[in-house]
């Protein structure tokens, strides 16, 4: 490791990368809460119960606290890790700068773990040191989930500890990483995948070499003790809390067909899905299928890409049987694999997909004495440019996207806050045409929300107040009966739409039940979109409010 680091700082290629990373993210830097950010499964959910954890005093809730500010009040243990560094960058920080420190951490915790493993297990030789610098790079700047922390951004990291430790190779730094990662990143996500795939290549390797690697087998126990020492929470609710049934007990997943499933899994493998986008289709794939055919007309042997290659195949086609019609007896036999989704195996390719892509780099420079090299670089060159160009920044810029600061519009929110004029805790509001996080974000508490596991009781009761509208659309009433983890108030005519952010569009027939809503402690309807028929529904229009600062037009609506 000392003389990696050694090599490291005589490595120009090294500051360059490092440059790299920070143009990447100076919009960050630069612009602040101003920059152009991920509104899916960002904005409309993480950021916002990572800030109500930080304010509500509840982070570090016993296991029977209640967060009472989502949903009436949902288990504390249905929100995120306490031990998680992710939550505690919220505690400690302001929103905006946690979430940009978050995103540094991420970025270069993918870079120096991409460098360590490529230099140390596939690509030693010295002179392709721009190769595993640039694959580098372009691996740390692939469209990562925001909120994932190390979730795919730390597994060349720790590919890199576990390779070192079968090889018998440790040091205390692979070590720290087994125990540091699980307290920045997602078991439930991807390590929980990583540590089976770990767990399958020490029991190959016992098969095969008739020998027990007790360092390796350490390795695997430490990092799933510590993982399940930070995931205490999720654990308890899981098999020790006997009065918590989760939402996701009723999911009802499982329904495509054989074809629909293949063709989802080579979907998958392709383009890759929303949580593990990697932009490999373009470049990155092509590249690899001509390399595997120069080994076959020049008979190279690239076993490992070709392995690599097939297990990133396998990874999705698993995506895909998960959700497969012929898996539904097991599922409803053993409810664990439909609460838990045993199909993100394939959160484990974007590291796998980059190997394959650096090895065949590799393979071009050899092959092609005169112009391989130039041409390697001028195709990793290629694929960092394309990867620049979907920086969050210029690509949610070029979509008229909100920008973090108009999306939560702090001032205009305080403003309705005010003019309601009573503690946020006295009263429940529900958004319409709008996502909830908004209102959390700024302190309201709320009968709606996103979250990943709350009461089954809870989405039964919330579903009466929207069940006239589930019934006029089938779309949504299966989006909601189905999954659920959006408790929203869906209407026929607004769909699964929820950013109307020019206030003029109507609502003519809403049609919800009211009464239960106020018996839920409903007082309030915080609406993106005018209701048309609201003296008919029972709500009353107090106010329209506008903020030179905010792009909503926010119709504030009481529950008669």
């Amino acid at each position: 490791m000392i003389s990696l680091l050694n090599h490291f700082k005589k490595n120009n290629y090294i500051y360059i990368g490092i440059a790299f990373l920070f143009l990447y993210l100076s919009p960050y830097l630069i612009l602040g809460d101003d920059a152009h950010v991920r509104v899916h499964d960002n904005l409309d959910s993480n950021v916002a119960w990572y800030k109500v954890l930080a304010d509500s005093g509840k982070l570090f809730g016993g296991l029977h606290n209640q967060v009472p500010n989502i949903m009436n009040g949902i288990p504390r243990n249905s929100l995120e890790p306490d031990l998680n560094i992710m939550i505690l960058l919220y505690f400690f920080f302001k929103p905006f700068t946690a979430y940009t420190i978050n995103a540094i951490m991420m970025r270069f915790l993918a870079f120096f773990g991409m460098i360590l493993l490529l230099k140390s297990h596939f690509i030693k030789e010295k002179k392709f040191m721009a190769i595993v610098v640039g694959t580098a790079v372009a691996f740390a700047i692939i469209p990562f989930w925001p909120s994932g922390g190390g979730t795919i951004a730390g597994l060349p990291m720790a590919l890199y500890a576990f390779l070192n430790l079968r090889n018998r190779q440790e040091s205390k730094f692979d070590w720290l990483i087994i125990v540091f990662l699980p307290f920045y990143s997602s078991f439930v996500l991807s390590f929980v995948f990583f540590l089976a795939c770990m767990g399958f290549l020490w029991l190959t390797d016992w098969i095969r070499t008739k020998k027990v690697n007790v360092v390796f087998l350490a390795g695997l126990i430490i990092m799933t003790t510590v993982f399940l020492f930070v995931n205490y929470r999720i654990i308890y609710e899981m098999f020790f809390s006997d009065d918590f049934v989760s939402h996701r007990e009723a999911f009802n997943r499982g329904n495509w067909d054989a074809l629909t499933s293949l063709a989802i899994s080579f979907s998958n493998f392709i383009f890759g899905q929303t949580h593990v986008m990697r932009m490999t289709e373009y470049i990155v794939l092509p590249i690899i299928l001509i390399t595997l055919l120069i080994a076959l007309v020049r008979k190279v042997n690239l076993w490992m890409l070709r392995k690599l290659f097939l297990l990133n195949l396998l990874f999705s086609f698993i995506y895909g049987i998960y959700e497969w019609e012929g898996t539904k007896g097991i599922k409803e036999k053993w409810g664990i694999f439909e609460a838990f989704n045993w199909g993100r195996f394939h959160f484990l390719e974007p590291p796998v997909w980059y190997i394959c892509f650096a090895l065949s780099l590799v393979t071009i420079w050899k092959c092609f004495k005169r112009f391989g090299k130039p041409l390697a670089l001028i195709l990793l060159s290629s694929q960092i440019a394309l990867l620049f160009l979907f920086n969050d920044e210029i690509k949610y810029r070029y979509y008229h996207y909100l920008t973090y600061a108009e999306f939560y519009s702090v001032n205009l929110f305080q403003d309705i806050k005010a003019y309601i004029g009573k503690d946020p805790a006295d009263y429940r509001v529900v958004s319409l045409g709008i996502h909830p996080s908004i209102a959390q974000y700024n302190g309201f508490y709320t009968l709606d929300g996103y979250v990943v596991s709350y009461p089954l009781s809870y989405k039964r009761e919330f579903r009466e107040i929207i069940a006239p509208e589930l019934d006029k659309d089938n779309k949504i009433r299966k989006y909601f009966d189905n999954w659920g983890s959006r408790a929203y108030i869906f209407t026929d005519e607004l769909g699964k739409h929820y950013m109307y952010d020019s206030g003029q569009k109507k609502v003519h027939h809403l049609d919800l039940n009211t009464e239960i809503l106020k018996e839920m402690g409903g007082e309030y309807i915080l609406s993106a979109v005018q209701i048309m028929n609201a003296e008919k529904e029972h709500l009353h229009l107090l106010k329209s409010f506008v903020n030179k600062t905010s792009p909503w037009k926010i119709y504030l609506y009481r529950v008669e």
